[in-house]
């Protein structure tokens, strides 16, 4: 059984987050997915779609996951961490954007 590493904070969590996504490739399919997340939920709400909000999860965690899966070769934080995974996504999505973290 794998022993899972605990955080007593998101700012503890982030530098393991980044060190999970070394692969740029992984990282580009991250920043795909979490741009499809936010366009999907802007034209969710802007057209009052609110069907489009069940594809949310597919958009994010599927780009993400064939990430990890097929690239990065480890598992995906989202397991242990679930909503320091979710931020992280935001927050490793901003700093790309930012050019803080490679694309």
């Amino acid at each position: 059984m794998e022993n899972i590493r605990q955080f007593s904070s998101f700012a503890e969590f982030y530098p393991y987050y980044l060190s999970e996504h070394s692969d740029s490739t992984c990282r580009r399919l991250h920043f795909i997915g979490t741009s499809l997340v936010i366009f999907l939920l802007a034209l969710a709400i802007g057209r009052g779609a609110w069907l489009l909000l069940l594809a949310l999860p597919l958009a994010g965690y599927g780009f993400a996951w064939v990430g990890h899966f097929f690239f990065e070769k480890n598992r995906p934080a989202t397991f242990q961490h679930p909503l320091y995974s979710l931020l992280g996504d935001f927050v490793m999505y901003r700093d790309m954007i930012l050019g803080k973290v490679p694309f």
